[in-house]
């Protein structure tokens, strides 16, 4: 039986950053004067967001008012904007060109540095994950190094490698074995976002809707790379989450995954001789259940339906705020029609505590917050939405039947 104590809400995908003035401070003196060349020349390609929601990446006491108006307690907080001598946003620029590489560099450092003093405002409430690049392994090391002593508990935010990005080796290179060693020895979680990782489509009217329809490959390749690689064999220790890429598709790609791993294993496939050895001795399944977990950003039923399947231990809710595809200002109308079946148990786990488990996240310092902010199961548990109640013009997945 319940006893209707409110729900620990902690988002697992969030965005923030700061304005592309801000991060001007957060940047060495020989920087700045560059970056006052580069902002000159700069203008944003996204006119959509100019005067829009972006200023919630950054405003304190509006984010705070919409998360508690909303019932969140916590969020692990993702990039969002424009880091200094980039183009555009750090999600969707791809990886940095060896010519770009110093300057983006000193971009997502100027980030991290952001980062650290804005978790600092609510250390209670927010887990930041800091930016690596990999074109140079002992720099991402060195990196990873820093943002662990800087208490991001967030972990890391890893890129994609995508086929053409030829100066960066793939995840599966045994060359990153020891940027892993040390990941692990860190204990910090190792991130990777959905809608990342696409190549070039080049300057087509037809090149951005199909990086669009095939995201969802890309944004789960690397999820599988890291698993057919012995990644999770050779550490074991290490968490691994993909985010904002759902969890539907997880139980057929597993399905997928292990038979590639026995066809390989009895050494031919085809006209395919491979090498046995080149498998880890457990099959990608294993190491999924025990490494592996998905924020399941925006999630409806429909995504959790095989949550048995899954485990619903490894599954994090997030809103996805401030996107517009996200879930605010709709979250608990979301949260009812997502949860209004589940049992609570699994509910809480979803909603909150894996996300609090992963991300170090003190319950016990939320929980006057969470009393004062928090949603109840009887707000949730055998109410789904009437017809009425499903928003108008919101452009969340959340409310998908």
């Amino acid at each position: 039986m319940s006893d209707n104590s409110p729900y620990t809400i902690i988002t697992s995908d969030a965005h923030a950053g700061a304005s592309i003035d801000t991060y001007r401070d957060y940047l060495d003196a020989r920087h700045q004067k560059l970056f006052d060349d580069w902002r000159g020349s700069y203008r944003n390609p996204q006119k959509k967001h100019i005067g829009s929601k972006k200023h919630k990446n950054w405003d304190a006491t509006e984010r705070i008012g919409d998360m508690d108006e909303e019932g969140i307690a916590g969020e692990i907080i993702f990039p969002n904007t424009v880091p200094p001598f980039f183009r555009t946003s750090v999600l969707i620029c791809g990886n940095p060109s060896q010519d770009d590489y110093p300057r983006w560099l000193e971009g997502i450092r100027a980030h991290n540095r952001w980062l650290v003093d804005f978790c600092a405002e609510y250390p209670e409430r927010r887990a930041g994950i800091g930016l690596v690049y990999l074109n140079d392994i002992d720099t991402a090391i060195e990196e990873v190094k820093w943002i662990a002593k800087q208490g991001l508990r967030g972990g890391i935010l890893l890129p994609h490698v995508p086929d053409d990005c030829t100066h960066i080796l793939p995840l599966y290179a045994p060359d990153y074995d020891r940027l892993w060693e040390v990941i692990q020895d860190c204990d910090l979680v190792i991130n990777h976002h959905g809608g990342t990782g696409s190549p070039d489509y080049g300057r087509w009217p037809v090149s951005l809707p199909i990086r669009l329809h095939e995201t969802p490959f890309y944004s789960i390749r690397s999820y599988q790379h890291l698993l057919l690689s012995g990644v999770f064999e050779r550490f074991p220790k290490l968490k691994y989450i993909v985010t904002e890429a759902g969890c539907a598709w997880v139980p057929e790609t597993l399905a997928r995954l292990d038979a590639t791993w026995n066809r390989v294993r009895s050494g031919v496939a085809g006209e395919f001789q491979f090498n046995t050895e080149a498998m880890p001795p457990e099959p990608p399944s294993f190491y999924a259940k025990r490494n592996c977990f998905y924020g399941a950003s925006s999630a409806s039923p429909v995504e959790l339906r095989d949550r048995d399947v899954i485990g619903a231990e490894r599954v994090l809710w997030g809103s996805d705020y401030p996107h517009y595809e996200g879930t605010y200002p709709y979250s608990k109308l979301a949260i009812r029609h997502t949860f209004h079946d589940v049992p609570e148990a699994e509910v809480r786990a979803m909603l909150g505590l894996n996300a609090a488990e992963l991300y170090d996240f003190d319950l016990q310092a939320l929980k006057p917050l969470v009393e004062r902010i928090g949603i109840r199961p009887d707000e949730v548990l055998g109410r789904p939405l009437a017809e009425s109640e499903f928003p108008e013009g919101a452009l969340t997945n959340a409310f998908r039947r």
